[in-house]
């Protein structure tokens, strides 16, 4: 098991992260928001060429950039996005969502969450 100095220095664990058993997701930062209530967390994500995320939701807002491959981006609700290295996508609070990786080779994106605090970074839809 991975140790998180943060779940040593606070004493408490966060939530699992329901794509990190589908895809390669290293979380890079999480800490408390200056928003009650919040956290911002970055998370460094890969996904293999021809692999989906599968759909799912975040419990907050998600800013993301492509930097690496072209994700084909499925919002409910909304015209399916191609994004490209160097294109950033801004997904809704619990809005579902489906990214597909297209290629050339595995696909890489940093997204930033801001999220309710004691809430799973991401949720699968069933």
């Amino acid at each position: 098991m991975t140790r998180n100095p943060a779940e040593e220095a606070t004493g408490h664990s966060r939530p699992s992260d329901e794509l990190a058993s589908a895809l390669q997701r290293t979380e890079v930062q999480h800490s408390s928001s200056s928003i009650p209530g919040r956290d911002i967390v970055q998370v460094l994500t890969e996904i293999p060429e021809g692999v989906e995320s599968g759909w799912h939701f975040h419990p907050g807002e998600e800013v993301g950039y492509i930097l690496a491959g072209t994700v084909q981006m499925q919002i409910r609700g909304r015209d399916t996005l191609v994004l490209n290295a160097g294109d950033g996508f801004l997904i809704p609070p619990r809005t579902p969502h489906n990214a597909l990786d297209l290629g050339p080779g595995t696909g890489r994106m940093l997204s930033t969450y801001i999220v309710e605090s004691g809430e799973p970074v991401a949720t699968l839809v069933e």
